[in-house]
């Protein structure tokens, strides 16, 4: 395989790699210098958007997994969706297809990597474990600290998985959680256009172009 054709289709994983690079660097800057809670809250602009330093035991967004095993059955479907991700993304590279798709999916791949970072090696390196976990390897808590405080209440019982909790309109995230957001979100509003046809440019450069009849 050529350079050129190697750069083609693992172009995608510098933008996974440096979305991971940019999320630790965050998370790492957070822990050593901020307090956690309410005391060491930082208002970046004005009481609306802020960093909000926490741990987070479950996925995504501050949903939780249920019990200790919960956790550690989350830690490895994360490790398990990863490389499958990652290996998607490089067969979708080769197949030529919409380079939008790809990018997204490199976005998403690189925030769920940085987030398996946390929950594989935290409980390790950070001795962020919940007290119960049964060994600090796979139960790290995931550091959070990007806060939008647009509202603040209680929420319904009612509500999967945060009925009966005192939420955020919009939880506290980090830049793994965004990059996972995004990239979801740019693929749900272009899927038409990066889904629009299932053939992909390399076949078409190969399919015979219909001759015209000359009259």
């Amino acid at each position: 395989m050529s350079k050129v054709k190697r750069f083609k289709y693992s172009k995608y994983f510098f933008l996974t790699i440096g979305i991971i690079i940019i999320d630790q660097v965050v998370k790492l800057l957070v822990h050593n210098n901020m307090a956690p809670g309410s005391a060491g809250e930082i208002h970046v602009f004005g009481d609306w958007f802020k960093l909000h330093y926490i741990l987070n035991e479950g996925m995504a967004f501050g949903i939780e997994f249920g019990s200790t095993y919960g956790k550690l059955g989350l830690s490895l479907f994360r490790i398990i969706a990863m490389a499958v991700i990652a290996v998607y993304l490089y067969k979708m590279a080769k197949k030529g297809l919409h380079s939008g798709l790809l990018w997204c999916v490199a976005l998403i791949l690189g925030g769920a990597i940085g987030n398996v970072i946390d929950s594989t090696f935290y409980g390790v390196l950070l001795d962020n474990a919940s007290p119960d976990a049964i060994t600090p390897w796979f139960h790290g808590q995931v550091v959070d600290m990007f806060y939008l405080d647009i509202w603040e209440g209680y929420v319904a019982d009612w509500v999967p998985f945060w009925g009966g909790k005192k939420m955020a309109l919009w939880p506290i995230f980090n830049i793994a959680d965004a990059s996972i957001f995004v990239g979801v979100a740019i693929i749900l509003i272009f899927q038409k256009r990066f889904f629009a046809s299932t053939s992909s440019p390399e076949t078409a450069e190969n399919e015979p172009t219909p001759e015209l009849n000359e009259s």
